[in-house]
């Protein structure tokens, strides 16, 4: 019986062989990797995963699509976890763990935040996810794609944008272009903020209206003494920071508290 695609959970299924050479091309597993997928669908990756994996874990939240798993993969190689990814525990697997997935796109950020909290027992992510989003995950400083969810991520990871996939690689077919991207954590923080939380805060409060000044959108968190202390035009608008801008704020602040 053919697993129809629901709604409710963002499944586009990935059909496209060819696509899906290149995709386990770039991910590269070794026998021994400690891999997990999130969101294995119809095993459009896990397949070809499995064949060079030892084993191979999946987070998987559909009780059909795991039911059908259950029924069509070889038991010693595939270890299921029946586990919405956002609430998933990444790190209970291990502290060198390869994280992959065709994420669904309607929650495909907060599994990436969810993941940067788990960032520590993380070697190296790659991802199929809505174009759009990884052109923001990549994005530089003055870019119209620019925005919170950049130097949230260029903080804690390096990214590299792979390739585009076209919508018909898919069953449904999105409405969208996808890309596909890889996600390293920094071997070490190339700028360390003193208080993570804070340089959170003031990531979010400096996007929060994307058109008004840092004077404006920062007000109540840094004075005029303040931008001149690090040394920030206060006319400039958060699309013009640095990651390493945003962590100076960050860091004069909590010196400040």
């Amino acid at each position: 019986m053919k697993h129809i695609a629901k709604k409710r959970f963002g499944q586009n299924f990935l059909t496209d062989q060819g696509v899906i050479s290149s995709l386990v091309e770039a991910i590269s597993p070794k026998k021994d990797d400690l891999m997990v997928e999130i969101g294995p669908g119809l095993g459009a990756l896990t397949k070809p995963l499995m064949q060079q994996l030892e084993m191979l874990h999946v987070v998987e939240v559909d009780r059909d699509i795991i039911a059908w798993m259950e029924k069509n993969y070889v038991h010693n190689k595939i270890t299921i976890h029946n586990s919405d990814a956002l609430k998933f525990d990444f790190s209970s697997l291990g502290n060198a763990i390869r994280v992959v997935g065709n994420l669904p796109y309607n929650i495909s950020t907060p599994i990436l935040f969810h993941l940067l909290d788990n960032v520590a027992s993380i070697i190296d992510m790659h991802f199929m996810l809505q174009k759009e989003v990884v052109e923001r995950m990549v994005a530089s400083p003055s870019t119209a794609a620019y925005g919170r969810l950049s130097v949230m991520l260029q903080y804690r990871l390096q990214m590299e944008y792979l390739f585009t996939v076209p919508p018909e690689a898919f069953d449904p077919a999105p409405k969208v272009e996808s890309a596909f991207v890889r996600c390293v954590p920094h071997a070490s923080l190339p700028y360390t903020a003193k208080d993570e939380t804070l340089f959170a805060q003031i990531v979010t409060a400096a996007f929060g209206q994307r058109r008004k000044t840092l004077r404006n959108t920062l007000k109540g968190l840094l004075d005029d003494e303040g931008f001149t202390a690090v040394g920030i035009d206060s006319q400039l608008r958060a699309e013009n920071l640095s990651v390493a801008a945003f962590v100076n704020i960050s860091n004069y602040l909590s010196q400040e508290n």
